[in-house]
């Protein structure tokens, strides 16, 4: 898409009071709708496709109670990747807003699949393939995901899954600022993007081999057990548990709004799933704002998953 629009209105930077703003994009079929409708049940003051040379108008008169969510996308009328940047770049020079870009990732593929689901036409390619207009649109926002503030990827999300993530990210915090995102996944299928922190679970000893235990999951009491029963397992889980300890309030104090945990092992279904469970139930009562996510589990156990909103 050529960049021909002319740049948004100026900035005066006289607006009185403070604000803040969560400017939702991302690729098409990423959930951007979905994650806009959870922002506006946390509260927010929800503004979708404006055009963006109307958007600094909505900060020129007295300041706004609540928190405002702006969606933008290619769709909106004056869009183009120089007007976007310009926008952003007006909202971070006020000194009377606090700005954070939230970026919906998505695999090419899955959004390719999504397309094709909801037989939608994709805005870029309406006569093409949505695969074409898919490789456009993610090339186009390259510049766009590089100044994120924050980054989910919904390529194995239902949309109540990234309501929840959306909560933990952005909802009230009574008094600390950072959530908590931990989750198990498979090393066949790679690690999960987005990780900051990673364990390797593949040492302990492996329910799968136990006829008894083989179709359950680390969710299950005796799948926990026959982990935590490993001679490893509590020595390395006082470690990891001081570790994160240590970290978590330095992360908080140096003002990072989320951190990631993962946990691999070789399926994704006992052990790391069992750990992730432990840790996450244990930052939970410790007073963190937790969401535990196993992403082979979410694979394997959604018969007819929902399709992400655009």
């Amino acid at each position: 898409m050529p960049d021909r629009s002319p740049p948004p209105a100026s900035f005066s930077g006289q607006a009185p009071g403070t604000g803040r703003i969560v400017v939702v994009t991302g690729p098409s079929g990423a959930g951007r709708s979905t994650a806009i409708n959870a922002l506006e049940d946390l509260g927010y003051e929800v503004i979708d496709n404006l055009p963006l040379s109307l958007m600094p108008r909505l900060f020129e008169g007295p300041p706004v109670a609540r928190p405002v969510a702006l969606g933008v996308d290619i769709r909106n009328r004056d869009f183009s990747i120089d007007t976007f940047s310009a926008l952003l770049d007006g909202f971070a020079r006020r000194t009377d807003l606090t700005l954070q870009l939230l970026y919906l990732d998505c695999s090419p593929d899955m959004l390719v699949r999504r397309f094709s689901e909801t037989r939608r036409r994709h805005p870029l390619a309406p006569d093409d393939a949505p695969s074409l207009g898919v490789e456009q649109e993610i090339a186009l926002l390259v510049p766009i995901r590089a100044r994120a503030d924050f980054v989910i990827d919904t390529s194995e999300m239902s949309p109540h899954e990234l309501k929840a993530e959306i909560a933990v990210w952005f909802g009230p915090r009574d008094g600390r600022r950072m959530g908590l995102t931990v989750q198990s996944f498979s090393y066949k299928r790679g690690l999960p993007r987005g990780l900051d922190l990673v364990f390797d679970c593949r040492f302990l000893r492996n329910p799968h081999w136990d006829p008894d235990l083989r179709r359950r999951d680390g969710r299950d009491p005796a799948v926990a057990a026959f982990v935590e029963a490993d001679p490893l397992f509590s020595p390395f889980y006082a470690k990891m548990s001081d570790l994160a300890g240590l970290l978590l309030p330095a992360y908080a104090a140096e003002g990072k709004s989320h951190l990631s945990i993962g946990f691999g092992c070789t399926g994704g279904q006992h052990r790391s799933v069992a750990v992730a469970e432990r840790l996450g139930k244990a930052l939970a009562e410790g007073g963190w704002h937790v969401s535990i996510r196993h992403r082979e589990m979410e694979r394997l156990t959604r018969a007819a998953p929902d399709v992400l909103g655009k």
